[in-house]
């Protein structure tokens, strides 16, 4: 792990595919059965799950579910209907460039702006107003973004041939982009708006327009890919694009909260005994840290007697 006790956002070396690749190593050493190209339908939470893989339907029993998909997700497998909605407000872009672009500032080494989380437009005055345009069902004007360029830390990703050419990638979130809008704009052309923004925010900090670096693949096509709230939703089944699968919560306990489950202390439970969080929605889940992961599985180990 680059970053690895020193505070500093870890990447993993080779990328996130790494370590969902160590998972399943590590599982099927275990005596774990991977089952993929399968899609849930359905969640007994007497401890049952449906699926659906090729033509064939399939059912099976367990003494615990496990869920990692959002909360909304679980429960309309469980036949309830979701208490609310989760809604994202990111855009995300991907480019790969044939070499980093210069900074307008004079001094300031490409390498050394793009080596951590660059942010721009994201001053309190900035992001207040960004909301309000937001709120209004406009599109910011600058779009507030953070940039990272995982390339830097990890030339790995990259293979040997992109890496000897210099060239780079570049991931750029776009902020105060609500799912709603994708109602009012429709979702290919916010995607287009999104687009343009982005490069138009980026731009306002370049020497150089980004669109003059970036890389073009062998159909003639720029190297760029952007992924609407929406998208999100349709690939991943990520309420709203929501990459928190939900609001965020105080991750402790409050004072007199009932504590009287391993699910509850652990902050995996949902309304039923057998089926546990261990996804971002559960209490201390969000992003890619793996917590909630691990705290479902320790509720499980004790709830099992393990």
């Amino acid at each position: 792990m680059i970053g690895g006790g020193t505070g500093d956002w870890d990447v993993p070396v080779g990328g996130m595919g790494v370590v969902s690749g160590g998972l399943e190593r590590a599982a099927r050493a275990a005596g774990v059965r991977l089952v993929t190209g399968a899609e849930v339908t359905a969640i007994d939470p007497e401890g049952a799950v449906s699926y659906v893989r090729g033509e064939q339907e399939h059912r099976l029993t367990a003494d615990l579910v496990l869920c990692g998909a959002a909360p909304g997700v679980l429960a309309a497998l469980l036949g309830e209907v979701p208490t609310t909605r989760a809604e994202g407000a990111q855009v995300k872009v991907n480019l790969l460039l044939r070499r980093l672009p210069r900074l307008r500032q004079v001094g300031v080494l490409p390498e050394a702006a793009f080596g951590g989380t660059f942010h721009i437009h994201e001053t309190l005055t900035e992001l207040t107003a960004a909301r309000t345009e937001a709120v209004g069902g406009r599109l910011p004007d600058p779009l507030p973004a953070e940039i990272y360029c995982h390339s830097l830390a990890d030339p790995s990703i990259l293979g040997a041939e992109l890496r000897g050419s210099g060239h780079q990638t570049l991931t750029l979130f776009g902020l105060q982009v609500p799912d709603r809008s994708v109602d009012s704009w429709g979702n290919d052309q916010l995607r287009d708006a999104l687009r343009a923004a982005a490069l138009a925010s980026l731009d306002s900090v370049l020497a150089e327009p980004i669109e003059s670096v970036l890389a073009i693949d062998g159909d003639g096509r720029p190297c760029i890919e952007v992924k609407t709230t929406r998208d999100l939703e349709t690939a991943l089944a990520m309420p709203g694009g929501n990459i928190f699968h939900g609001p965020l919560s105080w991750p402790w306990a409050d004072e007199g909260e009932p504590l009287d489950t391993p699910a509850a202390r652990w902050g995996v439970a949902t309304g039923h005994e057998r089926v546990l969080l261990c996804g971002a929605g559960a209490r201390r889940g969000g992003g890619v840290s793996g917590i909630a992961g691990q705290n479902a599985a320790m509720a499980a180990i004790e709830m099992l007697g393990l």
